[in-house]
């Protein structure tokens, strides 16, 4: 009896450690002062991803600068060392025209950019497989969408089992979201096809997107009506293509390539803002190990009343949770100025390696922080700890790096230690969770 009493009580002990250790802090909750530099003049919007990527012991990502020059940068994990490479200098001064990333399959790295709204997309690739030092000159792809008005947002996905198709999404010359693929590594592309539009509406109206994929053989899309400048019933849509077809969560066939665009009635509406007459907008996309997606978008009953959600397919519905307030718009509206981009919220972003994991900036005593969320069963209940804290300046847009390693950062964000009045009107820095500088030892 006593032995069984001893087991039963170490057992308790075991489980209690392993709770313990799972809820405990990973973060030192120090001021975002504190947390090392990727660089200190960089910044970037929310619609251009992949925006950060981890491999063979670096991680890579990109910003666009004060003068407006885009550049990549390249964290050697061991070393610490920052590389940072300039891919177009002074492209334009634009927060929009950051660099999205992918990896082609013999190892080089591509990146994608585009000026907003006034331009045409443009690509540059590494020279060699594992040297970040030199690339190639710049090229723009053909694809059949050229124009000075609507452009903006890369979104380049490789799916392995398509035998490496290359996919590139962006905001095409119509405003809406759009998509080519290359199937000889960007080489030639196919001509661009609208994927998602609603018939009737005016020219300039901007359905917005999040993109996500396995890299194997699906993508996720995520979209809305348009902007909620515009769209005061703005929902949120998702779709799934896979196969040269796209798909609703439950798997119902939508429509082939060659039948796009979809009509946001053909697609899952995760948000019918219809129903509760509060806009939304959507920040991130990501799956889970079942390939379920699983959403991050605010819902914003007014401009200064931001409201974080989280969504997620469960393999029969969507189940959708409020997080948290989120405060106010973030841009540093000067005194006596109508504030132009009141929908611009502090952002959040999945940890697309466990989307049980959110990372947020929300105001705290007057000081926008970044804090990381975590829950246990698909977003009924969280818990959830400062990552930053007691900081001077406010702590912006972080993103998750895609694939990131234990010796290298998390996490990345803008820190406003200089200024941000709008996307064109910055001096901001891009902070990072680097292990051993920033984490809990």
């Amino acid at each position: 009896m006593l032995r069984s009493i001893n087991s039963f009580t170490y057992s308790i002990a075991v489980a209690l450690a392993i709770f313990t250790q799972a809820v405990a802090p990973l973060y030192a909750q120090k001021p975002a002062e504190e947390f090392a530099n990727l660089t200190g003049d960089g910044a970037w919007c929310w619609f251009s991803n992949p925006r950060a990527v981890s491999r063979d012991g670096k991680t890579y990502t990109g910003w666009v600068t004060e003068d407006g020059s885009v550049q990549a940068a390249e964290l050697n994990h061991a070393t610490g060392r920052v590389t940072t490479v300039d891919l177009h200098k002074q492209y334009q001064r634009d927060d929009h025209d950051n660099p999205s990333f992918v990896f082609l399959p013999d190892g080089r790295l591509t990146a994608f950019y585009c000026k907003h709204s006034n331009g045409l997309i443009n690509s540059r690739t590494t020279a060699r497989p594992g040297d970040f030092t030199e690339w190639t000159p710049e090229v723009t792809p053909s694809l059949n969408d050229k124009g000075y008005i609507g452009m903006a947002y890369c979104n380049p996905y490789l799916l392995s089992e398509e035998k490496n198709t290359l996919y590139l999404f962006w905001r095409g010359k119509s405003f809406k979201p759009t998509m080519s693929k290359s199937t000889d590594g960007g080489k030639t592309w196919t001509p661009a096809q609208v994927v998602f539009s609603r018939a009737g509406l005016p020219r300039n109206n901007r359905p917005y997107a999040q993109y996500a994929s396995n890299r194997k053989d699906r993508i996720h899309l995520l979209f809305t009506d348009g902007h909620p400048d515009s769209e005061p019933h703005n929902s949120v849509y998702y779709v799934c293509y896979r196969g040269g077809a796209f798909y609703k969560a439950d798997g119902t066939r939508i429509c082939g390539v060659d039948e796009l665009p979809i009509r946001p009635e053909q697609a899952d509406r995760i948000y019918d803002a219809n129903k509760t007459g509060v806009r939304a907008w959507v920040f991130d996309m990501a799956f889970d190990k079942n390939d379920n997606p699983v959403i991050a978008y605010t819902r914003v009953p007014e401009a200064t009343d931001h409201r974080y959600h989280y969504a997620r397919w469960d393999g029969k519905q969507w189940l959708d949770t409020e997080l948290c307030k989120g405060g106010k718009w973030f841009p540093q509206t000067p005194h006596g100025v109508r504030e132009t981009q009141p929908y611009y919220s502090s952002g959040l972003s999945l940890d697309h390696s466990d989307p049980n994991v959110v990372y947020l900036s929300r105001p705290v005593n007057g000081v926008r922080e970044i804090e990381r969320w975590v829950t246990a069963d698909a977003g009924k209940t969280w818990k959830s700890e400062a990552v930053t804290a007691h900081s001077k300046f406010d702590n912006v847009r972080p993103v998750v790096v895609r694939n990131h390693a234990p010796d290298g950062p998390t996490l990345l964000w803008m820190n406003l230690d200089g200024r941000y009045v709008g996307y064109k009107d910055y001096r901001t820095s891009i902070k990072m969770d680097r292990p051993g500088e920033s984490w809990r030892e």
